[in-house]
C-alpha cells in the first residue's frame, strides 16, 4: 500500500516515472484505489503501459467517500456508507441538541467535493430541517442572496410556529455551484495561473468581481485566495461557506426584526464542518464486505491478464450472497469535457472518468423532496445511531443506494437469457 494523495498524474515524465518504477520493482500489477481522479490516472497508466509493452497490468477500484464515482457499472463506492453513517449520527446529535435548547440554528457543512451525494444521503438518514444541494443551486442559477432569502424565509416560517431552532446541511461544493462565486473563483484562479501574487490579486480583479470580493467578509476573501488544488479546483474544505451563510442570514434576520416583519427571537447560529471526524472512522460492515469482494475481483481480473479494467460489484442493495461480481473497462466510464473561455474559443479537455452529480430526477432526490416540507416546519428528526457491526442495524445500507433500481450485471444476465431463448426458438 503506497499511500494516499490528492495529486494527479499530469505530465509524460510522471507517467514514464511510474512505469520505470513498476519495471524496476518487477510488478505484475498496480492496483489503484480511489475515485474519479485516481481512476482517470489508472486509465492513463494502463494505456501507456500497454503501448510500451510494460508487463505491469493496471486495475482500478472504486473507493471514495464523495460517492461521485457512479455509473451503470458502479452503484456506489467503498467509504461512502461509512462517512454517511458517521455523519448522520453527528447530525442527529445536533438535531437533539437543537430541540433541547430551542434557541440555536446549526449550519453544518458536509464533505463531498463538487457533488452533494453525502449531504443528500445524510439528509435522508437524519431528517434535518433543510438541506441545500449544489446541484439544485446550479440548476436554478440561485445567487448567494437567493439562498440567504430561502433560509431566512424558513427561519421566519418556523418562528411563526414558535420554533426558534433548526439544522441546515450544506455541501462543501456549494461555493462552486453559486454562479457569481464560481465566476469569482475562476477569475482568481486565472490570476494565480499568471503568477500574480496573493497580495495583488484583489487589485487586478474585474470591476464586478472586485465589487463582489469587497462585499464578502474578510475570512471568506482569504479562503477564496488560497491556491487551487492540483486538479485546478478550489480548496473546498478550507472555504467556510456555512459561516458565510450564517453571517448573511443573521444580518438579514436582524434587519427584519428591526423592521417588524420578523417577530421571532434573536437569530443565533452555530457552525460546524463535519469532515475528518468521519473520514477517520472504522469502516461499516457494508464497506468491509464490499472492499473484501472488490479485492477478490481484482485478483481474478489480474489472473485473466486484463489491463485498464475496474473491479465492479452490482445488486449491492440485496444480501451479500446475491451480489454480482464483474469488471468493466475504465475507458467506458470516461468522457471528454468541453468548456468555453470566451465567445470565440472552445477548449477540449483530456478524457477523464465521469464525475456523477446528484440526479435531480432520481428516486433518492424525489424521496428527499417528498419530505422536505415536513422536515422544514416540523421536527421529525431521525437518529440512526452509531455504527453497528452485529445485530439488525449492522446490515443497513445507504438509502440512496437501496431506492435506486440498478444492477447492471443482473440486467445483462437477463438479456443473455432472452437471447438464448430466441436463438433456441429459431433453431
Amino acid at each position: 500500500m503506497l499511500g494516499r494523495t490528492k495529486d494527479q498524474i499530469r505530465t509524460t515524465e510522471q507517467v514514464n516515472g511510474a512505469m520505470a518504477t513498476c519495471q524496476a520493482l518487477k510488478l505484475d500489477a498496480l492496483v489503484i484505489i480511489g475515485g474519479v481522479t485516481s481512476n482517470t490516472d489508472a486509465a492513463q497508466l494502463a494505456e501507456t503501459f500497454a503501448e510500451a509493452k510494460c508487463a505491469t497490468k493496471v486495475v482500478g477500484v472504486p473507493v471514495t467517500l464523495n460517492g461521485d464515482l457512479k455509473n451503470q457499472f458502479v452503484e456506489t463506492t467503498v467509504g461512502f456508507d461509512t462517512i454517511c453513517k458517521v455523519n448522520s449520527q453527528l447530525i442527529s446529535n445536533m438535531c437533539t441538541d437543537a430541540l433541547s435548547a430551542e434557541k440555536y440554528y446549526y449550519f453544518i457543512r458536509m464533505m463531498g467535493r463538487k457533488a452533494s451525494h453525502v449531504a443528500l444521503e445524510c439528509a435522508l438518514q437524519s431528517h434535518p430541517n433543510m438541506v441545500i444541494l449544489g446541484e439544485e443551486v446550479a440548476a436554478s442559477k440561485l445567487t448567494i442572496f437567493d439562498i440567504t432569502k430561502q433560509i431566512c424565509d424558513a427561519v421566519q416560517a418556523r418562528a411563526e410556529k414558535d420554533k426558534n431552532h433548526g439544522v441546515i446541511l450544506i455541501p462543501e461544493g456549494l461555493v462552486e455551484s453559486i454562479p457569481e462565486l464560481y465566476a469569482l473563483l475562476q477569475e482568481i484562479n486565472g490570476l494565480h495561473g499568471k503568477g500574480v501574487s496573493v497580495e495583488n490579486i484583489s487589485s487586478q480583479l474585474s470591476p464586478w468581481a472586485s465589487a463582489l470580493f469587497e462585499f464578502l467578509p474578510q475570512f471568506i476573501r482569504q479562503q477564496l485566495l488560497l491556491r487551487p488544488e492540483s486538479d485546478d479546483s478550489a480548496q473546498l474544505s478550507q472555504i467556510e461557506t456555512e459561516k458565510l451563510l450564517a453571517q448573511l442570514v443573521e444580518t438579514e434576520m436582524n434587519k427584519r426584526l428591526k423592521e417588524g416583519t420578523y417577530k421571532g427571537k434573536k437569530f443565533n447560529a452555530i457552525c460546524h464542518f463535519f469532515g475528518y471526524q468521519a473520514r477517520g472512522a472504522m469502516p461499516s460492515k457494508f464497506d468491509c464486505d464490499y472492499a473484501y469482494v472488490l479485492g477478490h475481483v481484482c485478483y481474478h481480473i489480474l489472473a485473466a491478464g486484463l489491463n485498464g479494467y475496474m473491479a465492479t460489484v452490482t445488486n449491492l442493495k440485496s444480501p451479500l450472497n446475491k451480489w454480482r461480481c464483474g469488471a468493466a473497462p475504465i475507458s467506458s466510464m470516461m468522457t471528454v469535457k468541453r468548456w468555453s473561455r470566451g465567445p470565440a474559443t472552445t477548449q477540449i479537455g483530456k478524457p477523464a472518468v465521469h464525475m456523477a452529480s446528484v440526479d435531480l430526477r432520481g428516486k433518492a432526490y424525489e424521496m428527499l423532496r417528498q419530505n422536505s416540507s415536513s422536515c422544514l416546519l416540523e421536527d421529525i428528526y431521525r437518529n440512526p445511531g452509531p455504527l453497528q457491526f452485529e445485530g439488525p442495524g449492522a446490515d443497513a445500507k445507504p438509502i440512496s443506494l437501496c431506492v435506486e433500481d440498478q444492477d447492471y450485471m443482473g440486467r445483462i444476465k437477463k438479456l443473455q437469457e432472452y437471447l438464448e431463448k430466441v436463438a433456441f426458438m429459431n433453431q
